[in-house]
């Protein structure tokens, strides 16, 4: 077994040991208010778009409780969230294709999920990973900054650092890979100031500069 293999596999298994079943921190209603949920988080945090999502979420909570709602009413649930009108409109123009075209009901493919308006590669595998338990590594700035710490999953850009990850994370830790490192990434592998001493993979993380002092 090589030492990447070797790393890995003990990697992963000590994620699963500390979260054994690791949730998204967004919250949600069903299916649907979890693709709303994911694509507002876009260039956003989970804990400001829960704040937005609480109240929104109680009564309006399908396609067509969204349409009814209207765009300017959906703004102003959803406005201290970065690119609210951006993503108010997306929101709507969403739910008429998923009525007209899916019969309500979310798709379950990759390709359409993009097809949606505001719905990005990244979006999309969250729901598929979360909705239709498919398998999936959805790379946001979190999973991208931990994969190219630990060296596990070096590349330029969010596409190449999850091609990388589908190459070495095994089969038994892929459905819940993507959780265990935005977790990862949120609260030790922090952007500014990695805090190293807490973190239970240390020992098989290839980060040259660990911040081992509080």
């Amino acid at each position: 077994m090589s030492l990447m293999k070797n790393n890995i596999d003990k990697f992963f298994h000590i994620l699963k040991i500390n979260n054994p079943n690791p949730k998204t921190d967004l919250s949600y209603k069903n299916d649907f208010t979890l693709l709303i949920a994911v694509l507002l988080s876009a260039q956003s945090t989970d804990i400001g778009v829960n704040k937005a999502t609480k109240e929104l979420f109680i009564n309006i909570d399908t396609p067509e409780k969204f349409i009814k709602l209207g765009e300017d009413n959906l703004i102003q649930y959803i406005k201290s969230i970065g690119l609210y009108k951006t993503k108010a409109k997306n929101i709507i123009a969403l739910c008429k294709i998923i009525i007209a075209e899916y019969n309500g009901v979310i798709p379950d493919t990759l390709e359409n999920l993009q097809k949606l308006p505001g719905v990005g590669r990244k979006t999309a595998n969250v729901v598929l990973n979360i909705v239709f338990n498919i398998p999936t590594i959805a790379v946001d700035t979190h999973i991208f900054r931990v994969g190219n710490r630990t060296k596990f999953a070096i590349g330029e850009t969010p596409l190449k650092v999850e091609q990388a990850f589908y190459k070495i994370v095994p089969s038994q830790y892929l459905m819940n890979a993507h959780n265990w490192l935005i977790l990862l990434g949120r609260y030790i592998c922090k952007a500014r100031k990695p805090e190293c001493w807490k973190c239970p993979v240390i020992d098989y993380c290839g980060y040259d500069d660990k911040n081992i002092l509080k």
